[in-house]
């Protein structure tokens, strides 16, 4: 009874920003559940990376052009999988990006709309064009990635158009969650701590940073893309039917002080 709430064979999930770091390992976990998944990236050549990768784990995935600061380009990401597959259950909005490090009253505007444009508007998008699909089905499971930052003021780097927007994907989660939740449409949260991805890697070019991190950190350690990709799953699978609008929060302990 148990195990299979946590199969997803027959489904269909898309994961934007597909292509490496968390978003690959969400691939990867979907796939291996048995979904048939579509790795959607801006640069198609990280698309394929990706797709070479799980290929090379036995797990065949699609691949989709997407530029998610588009929200026409969003909506053609949809059409072009609901025509192939002929239909929708799992979207994983996954892209974005940092940029890290620049203090507030020195953000320029193309910066802070940079960031939001993919981080907040890009999430909006995906669910508004995903969920159109999964509203006519009356099935269908969102999983948005949001982030600690979403919930604390991170230190020592700044990065408050980051932060904001971050904190706007959860509010916009349990919105989004209460209008659909009557109409079988769940959508729910994550917020990771720190993950060894590309994305972390700054803090390779900025001496004591990780320090701080892991001193602030409980379990002194940042957190693997695999394991995001756990929650990820959970909140995707049957396993998690009776949650929604639910920020799920994986943080290695570090909002606990």
């Amino acid at each position: 009874m148990f195990a299979e709430k946590y199969r997803m064979d027959g489904r269909v999930a898309v994961v934007t920003g597909g292509g490496r770091g968390i978003g690959l390992s969400c691939v990867e976990v979907l796939a291996e559940h048995g979904a048939t998944v579509v790795i959607a990236e801006i640069d198609l050549a990280t698309a394929r990376d990706g797709r070479a990768a799980m290929q090379a784990k036995g797990y065949e995935v699609g691949i989709q052009p997407v530029d998610v600061t588009d929200s026409a380009s969003v909506d053609r990401l949809a059409e072009a999988v609901l025509s192939e597959h002929g239909r929708i259950d799992v979207l994983v909005a996954n892209a974005g990006i940092a940029r890290s490090g620049v203090a507030a009253e020195d953000v320029t505007d193309e910066h802070w709309l940079n960031v939001n444009d993919v981080n907040y508007n890009g999430v909006f998008w995906c669910n508004r064009a995903f969920a159109r699909i999964m509203l006519k089905a009356g099935r269908g499971a969102i999983v948005n990635i949001g982030s600690m930052s979403g919930l604390i003021s991170n230190r020592p780097q700044k990065q408050t158009y980051y932060n904001a927007a971050k904190a706007a994907v959860h509010q916009m989660t349990s919105s989004l969650a209460a209008e659909w939740a009557d109409r079988g449409v769940r959508v729910n949260a994550v917020a990771p701590t720190y993950i060894e991805t590309a994305m972390t890697m700054y803090r390779h070019e900025n001496d004591g940073m990780i320090d701080v991190w892991l001193r602030d950190t409980p379990m002194h350690r940042l957190g693997r893309p695999d394991e995001i990709a756990s929650v990820v799953h959970f909140l995707a699978c049957d396993a998690s039917s009776l949650m929604t609008g639910t920020t799920v929060v994986a943080d290695a302990g570090f909002t606990c002080w």
